[in-house]
């Protein structure tokens, strides 16, 4: 049965999601919903989708994010979009991870990653006040680090010169994050090496891209999109061998998804855990004391 202190943090998150969804629509968004059910995730190295079997014999996957799907509304003209709903990725449960999550991401053409960052520190403001928190760091400038910087300060090495992915990963988690937690409120981690790059268009030997801490706790990945097939289809490419040679299952590619990209032509977008933007504006330290069934 659920504590009563989980009640009345749901009746707030309900607020605060309430909140959300305003400060989209009065700036002219369209609220879309995307399946949850999918045939081809795009395939990235740590992250694993549960697969459902199908009464056709083909495996289909629990959507980690509506992206894919998303991008294909706005290569279809739709210019602002947004949508909250569930997501899933196997193997991460603990006080920060859930199996099944709820992720806000929104989408505009012909922005960038600097765009959305403006669009971020509004709605955390507006959520800050829908839930009713008196910590004015949420009214205050968020800090703005770049990968580069932190890597030479907190980890003692520059990524640019000698990229290692196994180190860089290890580094983020034992290193980089912690040390942002102490700097204190919010903080953008911006302009990663083009190794890191995800779905994030590059401009020289940065990505664009960044994830917003609040207090060391990461609540938002952001890019500018990568519009390029041919780049795109060779970093899926390339996704998929990392993936089998870990053992990991091998997705299906999406060919509607790349064949869409030239359409879009420029665009940015943000995926945001409103679990965790609920942990952060109530100030509680673990995702089972903001949602059901944790």
């Amino acid at each position: 049965m659920a504590s009563p202190g989980l009640l009345q943090t749901l009746a707030k998150r309900a607020e605060i999601v309430r909140a959300v969804r305003a400060f989209f629509d009065s700036r002219g968004f369209v609220e879309v919903e995307t399946p949850v059910l999918i045939a081809a995730p795009a395939p990235e190295e740590h992250i694993d989708c549960p697969a459902v079997p199908g009464a056709d014999g083909r495996a289909r996957y629990l959507r980690a994010s509506p992206e894919l799907q998303m991008k294909k509304l706005l290569a279809a003209g739709m210019d602002r979009i947004y949508q909250v709903g569930p997501c899933f990725r196997e193997g991460e449960l603990g006080s920060r991870h859930n199996p099944e999550f709820t992720m806000l991401e929104w989408y505009r053409r012909g922005a960038d990653y600097l765009d959305i960052a403006d669009d971020f520190v509004q709605l955390m403001r507006t959520a800050a006040a829908a839930a009713g928190t008196d910590d004015v760091r949420f009214s205050a400038e968020a800090k703005r680090l770049t990968v580069r910087e932190a890597y030479r300060t907190y980890a003692g090495w520059d990524p640019w010169e000698a990229f290692d992915a196994d180190r860089f990963d290890i580094d983020m988690a034992t290193k980089i994050e912690p040390a942002i937690g102490t700097l204190g409120g919010g903080v953008f981690l911006m302009d990663y090496p083009v190794q890191a790059a995800s779905l994030a268009r590059v401009r020289g030997d940065v990505a664009e891209r960044w994830e917003f801490y609040w207090d060391g706790l990461e609540l938002a990945n952001c890019f500018t999109e990568l519009c390029d097939e041919s780049e795109q289809t060779a970093r899926f490419a390339k996704a998929r061998a990392a993936r089998r040679s870990l053992g990991e299952a091998d997705y299906p590619i999406d060919g509607d998804f790349l064949a869409c990209l030239p359409q879009i032509g420029s665009a940015a977008g943000v995926a945001v855990g409103i679990d965790r933007l609920v942990m952060a504006l109530t100030g509680t330290l673990t995702i089972a004391s903001v949602r059901v069934g944790c």
